[in-house]
């Protein structure tokens, strides 16, 4: 099984115009790496297990959100696979690809150029907002994260999106047990750890109902 079929089968069964445009992002993505270095050279190789099913699992956890927020989007996980899926899945469902967004929020102007070019290359359902994730307010139904910060940290800069309704999806490692017990000292929220399906020593984090203790 190519590295392509096994993404289609682990990833919703997806159609080929969807493995098509992950296809093209890995491309870009290595061809800018050289330059940019946007992710650990050592992880090019395993660009569909390492990034797109790592991104990707976060649809089996929250396949009804329409919008999602990407703090500290950076090269694009796990925002611009998300943006892929979903533009794919509202053309599959008849829904109009409008209907469901993605916003890649970034502090850096040169990771935001990068993932400007790949929207417009893909005509991704996503928005590229050049800013601190603190300083950034909408209404979506999920924010997620990927090695963006320590959870303490990371719930600090997404107290705007809770505040507005959003639910937390985030990819985290293996030490999350340790940061969610750190975060509990200022922060009030329910969680749940589902084992991550492109690194067994990972966790994705579900986090809600989200507020400062008192």
């Amino acid at each position: 099984m190519t590295p392509e079929e096994m993404a289609a089968h682990l990833v919703f069964h997806v159609k080929q115009a969807a493995i098509d445009d992950l296809t093209r992002f890995g491309q870009v993505l290595a061809e800018r790496n050289e330059v940019m270095n946007l992710v650990g050279p050592a992880t090019i190789p395993h660009y569909w297990s390492r990034h797109v099913l790592d991104s990707a699992q976060l649809l089996n956890h929250a396949p009804w959100a329409r919008s999602w927020a990407d703090l500290g989007a950076g090269a694009g996980f796990p925002g611009v696979v998300l943006a892929i899926l979903l533009k794919h899945l509202s053309t599959d469902s008849g829904e109009s690809p409008t209907d469901r967004r993605v916003f890649l929020i970034d502090s850096l102007a040169k990771r935001c150029r990068f993932l400007g070019e790949v929207v417009r290359d893909l005509d991704l359902p996503a928005t590229v907002i050049n800013d601190r994730a603190e300083n950034v307010s909408l209404k979506v139904d999920v924010v997620t994260a990927r090695a963006m910060a320590p959870l303490p940290k990371l719930i600090g800069f997404a107290e705007s999106f809770f505040r507005k309704g959003a639910e937390g999806w985030l990819l985290k490692g293996e030490n999350v047990e340790a940061e969610i017990a750190e975060a509990h000292k200022n922060w009030a929220f329910q969680s749940d750890l589902f084992t991550s399906l492109s690194d067994p020593r990972g966790r994705v984090l579900h986090i809600r109902s989200v507020r400062r203790a008192r």
